[in-house]
């Protein structure tokens, strides 16, 4: 399990733990999750994973998100369904899910751009 950190992020790193799980559990590829907490007030975790075709992104998209909802656990925001063009994404408030064909992942380089994104020194922990 991901080391989860300080108390304050704890619930957020065990949500991003289950998502990073479920997706693992329908073989999503590549998956990563990335602390985000001390760089953005938007969410505290990232988790970010590859399918390997539209209708794979879909089935991972649903199947964590079924699995969430089976906790209780429902999205604020999601672009989820037929017309999402091989990108997914769930607003969970403090975690936010990305399942991304590996070209338009590649593209976009969500890793990076968090990873070299320095800390906030405004944000307090």
């Amino acid at each position: 399990m991901a080391s989860i950190g300080s108390k304050k992020h704890a619930p957020a790193a065990e949500k991003a733990e289950l998502i990073r799980q479920f997706a693992d559990d329908i073989k999503a590829e590549r998956i990563e999750v990335i602390d985000v907490h001390s760089k953005t007030a938007m969410m505290d975790y990232l988790v970010v994973c590859s399918g390997t075709s539209d209708t794979h992104v879909g089935a991972i998209a649903d199947k964590v998100s079924d699995r969430l909802r089976d906790l209780g656990i429902k999205p604020l925001r999601t672009n989820s369904g037929p017309n999402a063009g091989g990108w997914t994404y769930f607003d969970f408030g403090d975690v936010v899910f990305h399942v991304m064909i590996e070209e338009k992942r590649q593209f976009y380089d969500l890793e990076t751009l968090w990873k070299t994104t320095p800390p906030d020194p405004t944000l307090v922990d």
